[in-house]
């Protein structure tokens, strides 16, 4: 009997196997079923190739590529707040409470509007894949109205989406003009949200994902962070917010609670394997360690970071730990909305954390040594590390997962003097949206 694939796509790939290796293989056929799995992958010497190609072609499903185009797992972005897309790029050089205050809580009031919401998420979600973002984890604003757009822009364009209501409710730290009305008000509005996404989702093959979303510790009161915590329990929720990400954040936290955010984050339930925190720039070891025991993800924001992190997040130390750890644009902290763009930086920045900036420093002393990351592991968080903090069986082309994919070309000729291995060193640092020639997410092509 003849299997019948919705779409065979020929050519290679590169996947990543573990935190330190990539996988090539050339030409193989990547067997993608009606429901968006990958249910095969034939390699050239199987005896069933030829067959599985012919019949491909009988029934118009064969997708041949070109001698320059690869395939890639579709990259997944563990931190996007999207109300902030139009400030991508402006007043990075304001400290962080001044762009929070004069910049960013402006902007995210205005998402009350629906018209408005819609034309900035219909963007936002197009651009995300048209750079290779097949899943992405987001913030949302305060007001559901401008959410429940969000949710529809993901619905819409076929993005794996995750969406939170963004909760704040300390008026000592919010604005009067933008934060929940009370912590039950809050707690009211994201339970309605998440009753509101389940009706968005009835008949969609890729469902969008409602998400527990404190803004930060600052942000909210102890009422609500426990009531939140709950929440995620009752509906087996993911949770996402922002942990040691600044000097300012961390002494708050220790300053209110006599603790470290991450210890007060758990205390209320916050802290589950279904948890991704942002940044986590000053992360210690006791706090890995409670991530590591508790499941929890880290989105590392390496160009967010270099603007209001204070310090370089560890990324060989926190893979070395074994804790979930993906990478993140911070849509507008992060001025760019390619991942392929944070996988350079988060190498950059690792470099730096290695060898010390500081000159007036002996250089025995200047760095931190034994810091420095690779492009394979920076793909890793991109791909499988995003996908492992989010409990998704996406993130690699392997049969039985998820058929979220880009196929890319390469930007520059080649000259018959490169292999697989430096083809893949120079995707990671030249691919543009330019190059990506196509994307496709549970099986469905998006661009």
């Amino acid at each position: 009997m003849n299997i019948i694939y919705k779409t065979v796509l020929k050519g290679s790939y590169y996947t990543a196997i573990d935190k330190n290796q990539v996988d090539y293989q050339i030409d193989s056929l990547i067997c993608i079923d009606d429901d968006g799995q990958i249910a095969n992958i034939v390699k050239p010497n199987d005896e069933k190739y030829e067959k599985i190609q012919h019949e491909a072609e009988q029934q118009g499903n064969l997708m041949a590529l070109t001698k320059d185009q690869v395939v890639m797992p579709g990259f997944i972005d563990l931190h996007v707040h999207a109300p902030q897309w139009p400030n991508a790029g402006l007043a990075l050089d304001r400290p962080l409470y001044e762009w929070l205050d004069q910049y960013t809580f402006p902007l995210e009031a205005k998402f009350k509007d629906a018209d408005y919401a819609h034309l900035v998420y219909d963007n936002l979600v197009e651009t995300l894949l048209a750079n290779g973002t097949t899943t992405a984890l987001y913030f949302g604003s305060v007001d559901n109205t401008g959410n429940v757009e969000l949710a529809k822009a993901c619905l819409a364009h076929h993005q794996r989406g995750f969406v939170g209501k963004v909760v704040m409710d300390n008026p000592a730290q919010t604005p009067d003009y933008y934060r929940d009305e009370s912590a039950q008000v809050a707690l009211d509005e994201t339970e309605a949200f998440i009753h509101q996404v389940e009706q968005l989702n009835k008949n969609e093959n890729i469902p969008v994902t409602p998400v527990i979303t404190p803004r930060f510790l600052p942000s909210c009161t102890d009422e609500v962070l426990a009531g939140l915590g709950q929440l995620a329990t009752k509906y087996h929720l993911p949770i996402q917010s922002h942990c040691s990400e600044s000097d300012w954040e961390n002494g708050y936290a220790i300053e209110t609670h006599g603790k470290r955010d991450a210890e007060v984050l758990d205390d209320f339930g916050l802290l589950t394997d279904k948890t991704v925190m942002a940044h986590g720039t000053l992360l210690n070891d006791e706090d890995l360690d409670r991530f590591k025991n508790r499941g929890v993800g880290i989105a590392h924001c390496p160009i967010s970071n270099v603007y209001f992190g204070n310090a370089v997040m560890p990324a060989k130390k926190i893979l070395a730990k074994d804790v979930k750890v993906g990478l993140g644009t911070d849509i507008s902290g992060g001025f760019d909305p390619s991942i392929y763009q944070n996988i350079r930086q988060a190498i950059m920045s690792s470099r730096m954390l290695d060898e010390g900036v500081d000159s007036k420093v002996s250089p025995e002393l200047r760095g931190k040594g034994d810091a420095a990351i690779t492009a394979r592991n920076a793909f890793y968080m991109a791909t499988v590390g995003g996908a492992q903090s989010l409990n998704l069986t996406t993130g690699q082309v392997k049969e039985g997962y998820a058929a979220d994919l880009q196929i890319v070309h390469t930007k520059y000729p080649t000259f018959g003097h490169q292999d697989s291995e430096d083809t893949f060193d120079k995707m990671m640092y030249q691919t543009t949206a330019s190059e990506i020639d196509h994307v496709m997410t549970q099986g469905i092509f998006v661009k």
